[in-house]
């Protein structure tokens, strides 16, 4: 990734950032626990990929479409929601009895930090928050943002591949059903962050499917990175424990094919995603930024 761009990834994240915080802290009513559980998961740090994904795909789309596009503080609204979606995601990924892990984004999971009650409503609190956000973010897309979302995180989506990724653990499987876990578990809410920004930017119909499917292709590759580096990265590297997959059983294409051909497999992914999302975005400079992005979701080290 060339310096200017990843200058405006730190600038845009920092902005995530600071938005992330004012929608947390201008909530009333949460009780003091509950917010600081919400707090430590949500803001202690993270790339902030589906978010900053949604942001820059709206102003590629935007400069298109720009009588029809949401402004910037409603899609910056929505890119938080997604993270928040996302953090709530990770907080429920992190329990005793899903993956059991004590360690996210280089700190204690939440319900190390806190409890394991706590940090359950704490993920039930942020699927709540990302979702009225989107909501408030669409104003008269309200309805189709939500529903995209909302299928891309539900039981036919993210909730439904976790299911599939416990029943698959230590059994046979074949390549086929790897692609279907890992479409729903990662690849749906990612691609999901692409087409809201396209959504709200104002594309047609057209166009907003080929991004959704650049986006699972995106999202395969992603995850057959992740999987990658659960054995060749370090703790230290990605802020979170290595070596699980392998210890759990996990359903991968490293435990099915080898680490060579995932790494073959991953690629081959990534390029057809990155193809596909180039002929959907008019030629620019904000194409140019996000498509650097896309291609750092699997060429990566942590």
């Amino acid at each position: 990734m060339e310096d200017a761009v990843r200058l405006e990834l730190e600038r845009t994240r920092a902005e995530v950032d600071q938005a992330l915080r004012e929608y947390l802290a201008g909530t009333k009513g949460i009780p003091r626990r509950l917010q600081a559980a919400m707090g430590h998961s949500l803001l202690g740090g993270g790339k902030r990929l589906r978010p900053i994904l949604a942001l820059w795909t709206w102003q590629a789309c935007k400069s298109h479409q720009s009588a029809r596009s949401a402004n910037r503080q409603r899609v910056m609204m929505a890119a938080c929601g997604l993270e928040m979606l996302h953090t709530y995601s990770l907080i429920h990924d992190d329990l005793p009895a899903m993956d059991d892990d004590v360690l996210r984004r280089g700190r204690q999971t939440c319900h190390v930090a806190f409890d394991e009650g706590t940090a359950i409503l704490a993920g039930d609190a942020l699927q709540a928050q990302g979702f009225a956000l989107l909501a408030r973010s669409g104003r008269d897309r309200a309805a189709a943002l939500v529903e995209l979302v909302a299928a891309a995180v539900g039981p036919a989506g993210m909730v439904g591949g976790q299911q599939k990724d416990l029943d698959a653990e230590g059994q046979e499987v074949t390549l086929a059903l790897i692609r279907r876990i890992h479409i729903d578990k990662t690849a749906k809410l990612l691609s999901a962050a692409l087409a809201s920004g396209a959504l709200l930017a104002g594309c047609g119909r057209g166009t907003l499917n080929q991004i959704t499917q650049a986006g699972l292709d995106l999202g395969l590759a992603f995850q057959g990175a992740d999987d990658i580096l659960d054995i060749t990265a370090t703790t230290a590297q990605l802020g979170k424990s290595v070596g699980k997959d392998q210890a759990a059983g996990k359903a991968t294409w490293v435990a099915l094919e080898g680490l060579e051909n995932a790494r073959k497999r991953t690629s081959r992914t990534g390029n057809r995603g990155i193809r596909n999302l180039a002929e959907a975005l008019p030629q620019g400079k904000f194409t140019d930024r996000l498509l650097a992005l896309a291609r750092a979701l699997w060429q990566r080290e942590n």
